[in-house]
Formats: structure tokens, sequence, C-alpha cells
């Protein structure tokens, strides 16, 4: 039996317990790493369709808020 672990899933665990954490008790290298992991979670996603229907949900968000301010 051969056993696969997907990275971003993997991170996404990771980012899961890092921010169930009290503010107060992190420090700002901590704050870094998480923003660090986090941002090598949504590299990892962005290509995936998950990631693609994502960005496309937020894309249409964002151009009906710019239509409604103007």
């Amino acid at each position: 039996m051969i056993l696969t672990v997907n990275l971003a899933v993997l991170l996404a665990v990771v980012v899961f317990f890092r921010l169930r954490r009290r503010t107060q008790a992190r420090s700002r290298v901590e704050e870094r790493n998480t923003a660090l992991i986090v941002l090598v979670l949504g590299i990892l996603i962005a290509p995936t369709p998950v990631g693609q229907g994502i960005g496309d949900f937020l894309g249409q968000l964002a151009r009906s808020v710019s239509q409604g301010l103007q």
C-alpha cells in the first residue's frame, strides 16, 4: 500500500492549527512564519481547479463591487 500526502492539504491543516492559537500568544516571528505558510498554501492551491474556481469567484465579486461603487 502506498500512502500519498497532498502538500496543500497538509499546509491547510498546519494553518488551521496555527490560527487557532490566541493572537496575544504569538510573536512577530510566528506571525511572519504563518503568513509565509499561508502564501505557500495559496501558491499550491492556485493552479488547481478549486483554486481557479475561487479565483474566478473573487474576480466576479471584485467586479461587482467596483461596478456598484461607480
